[in-house]
């Protein structure tokens, strides 16, 4: 199985055009793809103050803080803090967002799936093993407190915190090995059958 590091500090951040932030591309699809045309995209955001968030029709939209103290998120009136208590929030991309920092700026990883074509499942792993779901496409695997080695066919892929290891869909065993957590995400086909969107949703 093939696996590629992207590092963190070789991430090219962008300044929002409001100027409360920067974004940075981690990988999306198809690859060169633009907002109006991605399938699923990854990427990392530096918030650093408070205001709307874009609205992103169409789109399925997953907001992990993985540093800072964390982020007040108004969805449709709604308000649902972030932090390192509660640090995951699903939501729609549809949805008049708006965010307010609760002690100075974060950094948050987004995950956005095209409604229709694909779904995305996070989950929060530690060392130990892990295995793919057998619908998934793609898989994308970040350390969040410190250093992750991942063996993948008796190779060991070595990540340091806030590293993303883009993983090819497997049904193998992934060995994980290291200190505190780390974010799995996993990219799977959307079915005709599924269900209506639900209402966001934080764990």
């Amino acid at each position: 199985m093939t696996a590629r590091i992207i590092r963190n500090a070789d991430l090219v951040r962008v300044p929002w055009k409001n100027g409360g932030g920067t974004t940075a591309e981690v990988a999306a699809f198809p690859e060169g793809s633009t907002f109006d045309t991605f399938g699923w995209r990854i990427s990392m955001a530096d918030v650093a103050s408070d205001g709307p968030f874009s609205l992103f029709p169409g789109i399925d939209r997953t907001l992990i803080v993985i540093e800072g103290n964390g982020i007040e998120l108004d969805v449709e009136g709604i308000a649902y803090p972030l932090d390192r208590t509660s640090s995951k929030l699903s939501f729609s991309g549809d949805d008049i967002t708006t965010g307010r920092l609760l002690s100075g700026p974060i950094r948050d990883l987004n995950v956005m799936t095209r409604r229709g074509r694909f779904r995305h499942r996070t989950r929060f792993v530690e060392s130990g093993v892990a295995l793919l779901s057998e619908d998934t496409t793609a898989a994308f695997l970040v350390p969040l407190d410190g250093s992750f080695d991942v063996t993948l066919d008796s190779t060991i892929h070595s990540l340091q915190a806030l590293d993303t290891l883009i993983l090819e869909a497997t049904e193998k065993l992934i060995l994980l090995s290291g200190s505190g957590r780390a974010i799995f995400v996993e990219i799977t086909p959307d079915q005709p059958e599924s269900p209506a969107h639900e209402s966001p949703t934080s764990s």
